[in-house]
């Protein structure tokens, strides 16, 4: 008798990757971190997870709620929400489906922090 074998492709493995940044996304986040604490924009930060998004904070003071907050939208709508800048009351600055794109295309001089 022949030895059956019983193949399922399963997607289980890669959603369980992408439940966090990739090092390409974190080396594109920690770079603008780093600009940004060398202007004196920005002095900490912190990172969120949960079961519909992860989630970069930015903060002026750590004692204070995030200034700004980069988000990947782990189960998007659209394919442009993939991505979300957000101010400190959650409304949604900016969107993209690429993170390259939506940090290169913010004019982060001119976001104004507002007290």
């Amino acid at each position: 008798m022949k030895k059956i074998r019983l193949i399922i492709n399963n997607d289980f493995k890669k959603k369980e990757r992408e439940k966090f940044f990739i090092k390409k996304e974190l080396q594109c986040i920690l770079n603008l971190y780093a600009k940004m604490v060398s202007n004196g924009s920005w002095k900490d930060y912190s990172l969120s997870t949960g079961t519909k998004e992860v989630s970069f904070d930015f903060y002026q003071r750590s004692s204070e709620k995030p200034v700004l907050r980069i988000t990947k939208n782990l189960r998007p709508k659209n394919y442009n929400e993939k991505y979300l800048i957000k101010d400190k009351d959650g409304k949604v600055i900016k969107k993209s489906e690429d993170l390259n794109h939506l940090i290169d295309r913010t004019g982060w001089n001119r976001l104004k922090l507002i007290k």
